[in-house]
């Protein structure tokens, strides 16, 4: 027999303590802007973190100095202001996704441990947040607690939404194009699941969760170059492209208000919540289907890793851990690289690595800088492959095309430095 319990009480009194809500509604517009920021947070990352040649520490310490700042403005808001609210928005997706990466690429952390660890802490901030105010709806943040819960959950939910695309790019070997599919199938299936019955909060946030990878995805295949299936617009263009559209974006939820929440009328409990009085039907057996598409997911890219592939990852994929500690002479490299690659990859390698010292030579910074992106481009494409042949002499030259990166993109190049790097790296695969 179901009984049905008391619906929770919502505080309606405007105390000097509730604020009027911080969030927007959560409308069509909300889900485009939000991929849109999704998209800024993988490719502006990139840009500042290797384009730029800051480093990831540098950018992340960078951009957590930005978030504190901004969400500290933000905070201090007593409504729902577009402005303030999606640059919040923008500079956390940057945030996020460098935590994921350091893990990754810093500490070699293995993605599915990454992703373990970031869903685990997601269900601590979600039910410390239950517990503490009954809600998880964003149609309640009115109060500072709340407001905080919402904001580190959606912290959590960049850093978790990097890591799952990531293993799921690890796992298939999928390009940017099909790789684009598995989310957005994801998300039209929560959609018509929510339509159905299910718990609006929990479809939400899954949504949510799952709008990261779909818009890192989408940012990459705009980024990638045409030799690797992409529309070559770079980093910094698709970062350009996507900023300005979301600014045009936020000028018109700024002007029309379409997405602000009306705070003269009575919050229904129901929707604060996400429960309106016991389970119902409908939403039990939305949340059977939730479990079995998850099954579903599971199994495709259980098969999926199990055919021959290798990883479509480039910039942001794990640098590969080696167990020997044997170090190389520049004669043993040498001879170690042309036996270990296919010859193929190496010629690729040091004609890049000639002619950009030959750029170098002649005064021609910019075609150097333009050069050594084909080569950094050229040399993660091949990781998988080239890492499984010999994981020592692929960790020294992968060393050596740091360096040459490093020191070609120096906002104030030293052509001997230059010079140098460039000449070590071609001698070991020349």
């Amino acid at each position: 027999m179901t009984t049905t319990p008391p619906a929770p009480s919502v505080d309606l009194r405007p105390t000097a303590h509730r604020m009027l809500n911080k969030v927007p509604e959560v409308t069509l517009w909300f889900w485009i802007i939000k991929i849109l920021c999704t998209t800024v947070g993988e490719s502006f990352a990139d840009y500042i973190n290797m384009t730029l040649g800051v480093g990831l520490v540098p950018t992340s310490i960078i951009f957590t100095v930005a978030f504190a700042v901004i969400l500290a403005v933000q905070m201090r808001l007593r409504r729902y202001v577009p402005a303030a609210y999606w640059l919040t928005v923008v500079v956390v997706s940057v945030t996020g996704t460098l935590y994921t990466d350091i893990l990754t690429d810093q500490a070699g952390v293995p993605l599915w441990i990454s992703t373990t660890v970031f869903t685990a802490l997601l269900v601590a901030v979600f039910g410390i947040w239950w517990a503490r105010e009954r809600t998880l709806s964003i149609h309640s943040i009115t109060s500072t607690p709340r407001e905080a819960f919402y904001w580190l959950a959606v912290l959590v939910t960049f850093a978790l939404g990097t890591a799952t695309g990531d293993w799921t790019l690890e796992l298939t070997g999928w390009g940017p194009g099909t790789s684009i599919l598995l989310p957005l199938t994801l998300i039209a299936i929560v959609t018509g699941l929510w339509k159905y019955g299910a718990n609006p909060v929990l479809a939400f946030w899954l949504a949510y969760i799952m709008t990261r990878p779909l818009g890192a995805n989408f940012g990459d295949s705009l980024a990638l170059p045409s030799s690797e299936k992409g529309l070559g617009l770079g980093t910094f263009g698709t970062s350009l492209v996507f900023l300005v559209a979301i600014l045009v974006t936020v000028v018109y939820l700024t002007i029309s208000r379409v997405d602000a929440i009306d705070d003269d009328g009575p919050i229904d409990a129901g929707l604060a919540t996400g429960h309106v009085g016991s389970v119902r039907p409908r939403e039990r057996n939305a949340l059977m289907a939730f479990v079995a598409v998850a099954a579903a997911t599971i199994g495709l890219l259980a098969y999926t890793n199990s055919q021959p592939h290798q990883s479509s990852l480039a910039e942001e994929g794990p640098a590969p851990t080696c167990s020997s500690n044997t170090t190389l002479t520049p004669t043993e490299a040498h001879q170690r690289a042309t036996d270990a690659f296919l010859s193929h990859d190496v010629q690729t390698f040091h004609t890049i690595a000639l002619d950009t010292l030959t750029l170098i030579k002649g005064d021609d910074q910019a075609g150097a800088s333009s050069r050594i992106t084909d080569l950094e481009t050229a040399w993660d494409d091949a990781e998988a492959r080239l890492s499984s042949s010999d994981c020592v002499v692929w960790t020294y030259v992968d060393g050596q095309i740091d360096d040459a990166l490093t020191v070609v993109r120096d906002s104030t190049p030293d052509p001997q430095a230059e010079t140098d790097a460039l000449s070590a790296l071609a001698s070991t695969l020349g």
